[in-house]
Formats: structure tokens, C-alpha cells, sequence
């Protein structure tokens, strides 16, 4: 596809400094001006002040100019304003405001990071040594930024500005209310989700494998257990691994490993999924406050009292 990536979002929140030392503790290597760096694909949040918490921005790499003047010839067909400066298409969603960014990049070459060994029923791939996984000792650092999930009241207008505008192609929807869109071959990178009011979900983050999953959330829940929202599970839609956070701002920290990828998009059937279907294969049921977070009602009449 000619969209290869999400390359970085901007997240706004009341409290810059608060929320801007989790992401630090979440792994995430702070730069310049409320910039922070993944291990694999360099600068990838950008947290800015906002009297709510929101999805500013949302960045994505293209292959070539002619892929941005595709891309704005969609949007014209949808009614949606976009402007071609050089390499760099912008233009907005009308239903939550979130501006989105086609930047002509190179496409992201990551080093393949060997899968740990495991012993199971008449196998011993592994002898004589402790699990990889236990003898790790190194803070777990994101690898890259995998998805961002957007809470939209208009579930159509939305879904249209990614999909048929901008070029995302669908990998899976939730009956009425959901769909998953990816922009590289990522499962999904953007998961539009029908909400009574514009907000962002969360962000979504690769690491390694299960055991920097586990080592990951251990370590931020030590000192913090108020931090803790979901996880240890699986999803069904996707496949991945999960485990979600909550920073101060409200929003929700995941994350991730073992993401389903789609190589030939001719090889890969959309499904309609159903009720908790998408949500999870196995581990704990979603806590309500997942689903429709406590600060719902304080978003929706724009008081600053949304943050926690």
C-alpha cells in the first residue's frame, strides 16, 4: 500500500509535566519540546497542553508525492479540504477535529530481534538455562508507536476521513460502532470508535514479546497501582498481547507484542465482529471504566475536572 506507517502523534492534555513524566517511566526516551523517542522509529509523541485531554495530530508516511495527491483527490471527493506543501499533505476530520499528516518518509526498517526459546509438551527447545524472559534486567523501552485509538460521535465521518480519504485500508470492524484501519501492515494503527464525545482512547506500544509485556507494567505499577486498568490478555481482534496503563491525563497506555500482519491485502477478509469478540480471547474481563472511561461525562461538558 502506498501508506507505510504511522510515524508520530500529538497528544494534548492540561498537565504537560505530570503527563510527560509517565510517558518517561513508561519507556519512552524524552527529547525537545515535549518530544518523546522510541527505540526503533525516533520521535513518535509529541504531548502538548489542550484544556482537555484529545488526539491533536495524527502522522503517517507515504512512498511518494503521488501518493499525497491521490490521497487529495480522495479527500476532494469526500468534501474534505487538504493542502500539498511539498512532501507534506494536511488536512482535518470535520467530526473530532484531529488533523492528519501524509509526510513523504522512507518506510521503517526494523532489526529483526530473535524470539526467545520456549520448552513445551515433547519439546526442549530450551536446556540448561533460565528463560530468557527472567533473566532480563534492563528497563523495557517501546520499540514503536503501533496504534492510536480515537473516540468519535460521528462513527461514519470518521471512519470515511481514514479510510476512503486518507487511504487506510479496514482490517476488521465492530458491528455498528468500531473499526480497525492500518496504514502499514499492522493489524490495525488506527481504531475508530463510536463515543458521545471526541477523545483519545489510548496509544499502543510494541515491545518485545509477553515477558517485556509483564515486565514493562510490573514495573510501573510498582510504586503506582492506581496506574493498572487491563490486562494480562489477549485480543481477539489484532491477536496481540496486551496490558493497559492509565496516565494522569485519563488516557490509556498499552503495551503490546504479537500483532497480526497483513503482508497481501488481497490475502486478508474483513470481519464483522460482534458484542466482547474483538475485545479479547482470554484474561480478565474489561473493567466498565475501559469501555466508557470515568471521565466521560466531564469530556463531554469540557470541564477541566476531567483529569485525574
Amino acid at each position: 500500500m502506498a501508506l507505510h506507517r504511522l510515524t508520530s502523534i500529538t497528544m494534548g492534555v492540561p498537565n504537560v509535566a505530570e503527563t510527560a513524566a509517565y510517558y518517561t517511566d513508561f519507556g519512552l526516551a524524552p527529547e525537545a519540546d515535549g518530544w518523546f523517542a522510541t527505540r526503533d522509529a525516533g520521535r513518535q509523541l509529541h504531548i502538548v497542553h489542550a484544556p482537555t485531554r484529545r488526539l491533536v495530530e495524527v502522522r503517517v508516511g507515504a512512498d511518494t508525492p503521488d501518493d499525497l495527491a491521490a490521497a487529495a483527490s480522495r479527500l476532494h471527493r469526500l468534501g474534505v479540504a487538504s493542502r500539498v506543501e511539498g512532501t507534506t499533505l494536511t488536512a482535518c476530520d470535520r467530526a473530532t477535529g484531529v488533523r492528519a499528516v501524509l509526510d513523504v518518509v522512507p518506510r521503517l526498517v526494523q532489526d529483526p530481534v530473535p524470539a526467545p526459546l520456549y520448552n513445551g509438551p515433547g519439546r526442549a527447545d530450551r536446556t540448561g538455562s533460565r528463560a530468557a524472559g527472567v533473566l532480563r534486567t534492563g528497563p523495557v523501552r517501546p520499540r514503536r508507536l503501533g496504534h492510536a485509538v480515537l473516540g468519535t460521535t460521528d462513527f461514519e465521518t470518521t471512519t470515511a476521513f481514514f479510510r476512503d480519504g486518507l487511504g487506510f485500508k479496514a482490517s476488521d470492524y465492530v458491528k455498528d460502532h468500531g473499526a480497525f484501519l492500518r496504514c502499514s501492515t499492522d493489524h490495525h494503527n488506527v481504531f475508530v470508535i463510536a463515543m458521545p464525545v471526541t477523545f483519545l482512547h489510548h496509544t499502543s506500544w510494541q515491545v518485545d514479546d509477553i515477558d517485556d509485556i509483564g515486565r514493562g507494567a510490573f514495573a510501573m505499577l510498582e510504586d503506582h497501582p492506581e496506574r493498572h486498568v487491563w490486562g494480562l490478555g489477549r485480543h481477539h481482534a489484532g491477536s496481540n498481547f496486551f496490558w493497559y496503563l492509565k496516565d494522569p491525563a485519563g488516557n490509556f497506555s498499552e503495551y503490546y507484542s504479537d500483532m497480526d500482519c497483513v503482508v497481501d491485502d488481497q490475502l486478508w477478509t474483513p470481519e464483522v465482529l460482534e458484542g466482547t469478540k474483538g475485545l479479547f480471547d482470554w484474561g480478565p474481563p474489561p473493567p466498565p471504566s475501559f469501555l466508557a472511561p470515568d471521565d466521560l461525562a466531564a469530556l463531554m461538558t469540557g470541564s477541566h475536572s476531567a483529569v485525574r
